[in-house]
């Protein structure tokens, strides 16, 4: 069984208020490079067969802090597992955004979406190009081994969905905090997801929060939103960030970490706390058509072939 942890990037001074996605010159803060240094730290007793990154500056710097002190071990950067190409909405507040129709699609069936613009890339297209990169490392590191990917909110999401089976409409249900350690375990039948947005047990995410009622005190419609991006995982959005905007990227972001706290259980010798882990998507669109959803779904027969099957999901109908 080939184990990988995917690792998001950490805290950037436009984490949950701005759609950075390729937007160069983007690096850590400083609250993102403590996250770092901690997962670092959490990670240091794991041997690690490989390190991959997005190549983006905020990856890069979050990959390098995990291979800094292992003995000179380098980071491999691969474009696939790199941030959705958001075309036109990259650069654009999310606040803005929200207030497009075309985030409602995304929300909602993330299947049928293909970003506005010439460099825009489909969600399908995304979530094909990570998991063959996924399904690539497997097979170039084989069973035995144990690797990091470090890369973005929407492309681990896209990843997780795949590994239990999910159509990718499904994926909006899954969070992927800043600096959090998701980790999925490969076997010959199928993939078992091991953790899940787990960020060391804190329970600051799970506290209420103020900002997210209607006037008429129920919860707001955003609190369904999930969080395009990425979102803040609960940190105070800096400068100008929309707050208690719970759902895009905001402070308010919908508390679903799903992470097995962190520390050691009794008995248990896992630098993870957890001794498994050392064993093993033609409808019109705000005026553009949809692209055909490309993503395919894990094939349990070969779940560790280096490409994923080439069947195809169906694009959701949004019409009606």
């Amino acid at each position: 069984m080939t184990t990988v942890l995917l690792v998001r990037h950490g805290l950037t001074a436009t984490t949950g208020h701005v759609l950075t996605g390729w937007m160069p010159g983007i690096p850590l803060d400083d609250r993102g490079r403590a996250q770092a240094a901690a997962l670092a730290a959490r990670l240091a007793p794991l041997r690690l067969d490989a390190i991959v990154s997005s190549p983006l500056e905020r990856c890069l710097q979050t990959a390098a802090a995990i291979a800094d002190g292992r003995d000179g071990q380098q980071v491999i950067t691969d474009d696939r597992v790199g941030e959705c190409r958001y075309g036109d909405w990259t650069g654009r507040p999310l606040k803005k955004l929200a207030t497009e129709r075309l985030w409602r699609v995304v929300q909602a069936h993330p299947s049928a979406v293909t970003f506005p613009g010439p460099d825009g890339e489909s969600m399908p297209d995304m979530q094909h190009r990570a998991v063959a990169a996924v399904r690539d490392w497997n097979a170039r590191l084989g069973q035995h081994a144990t690797y990091l990917i470090c890369s973005h909110g929407d492309v681990i999401k896209a990843i997780v969905a795949d590994s239990l089976g999910l159509h990718l409409d499904q994926c909006q249900r899954i969070q992927a905090d800043p600096c959090s350690l998701t980790v999925i375990r490969y076997t010959p039948l199928r993939p078992f997801l091991v953790r899940m947005n787990d960020k060391g047990g804190e329970v600051d995410d799970l506290m209420p929060r103020a900002g997210r009622q209607g006037a008429d005190g129920a919860a707001s419609v955003r609190d369904s939103d999930a969080a395009i991006g990425g979102g803040s995982g609960g940190a105070a959005v800096k400068a100008d960030g929309p707050r208690g905007q719970g759902g895009y990227g905001g402070a308010g972001s919908p508390p679903m970490s799903g992470g097995i706290p962190g520390g050691r259980p009794p008995g248990s010798h896992s630098p993870l706390g957890n001794e498994e882990l050392d064993r093993g998507r033609k409808d019109a669109l705000n005026g553009a058509a949809a692209v055909p959803a490309s993503a395919a779904p894990s094939n349990p027969a070969a779940p560790s072939a280096p490409s994923v099957s080439s069947a195809r999901q169906q694009s959701a109908d949004t019409r009606g």
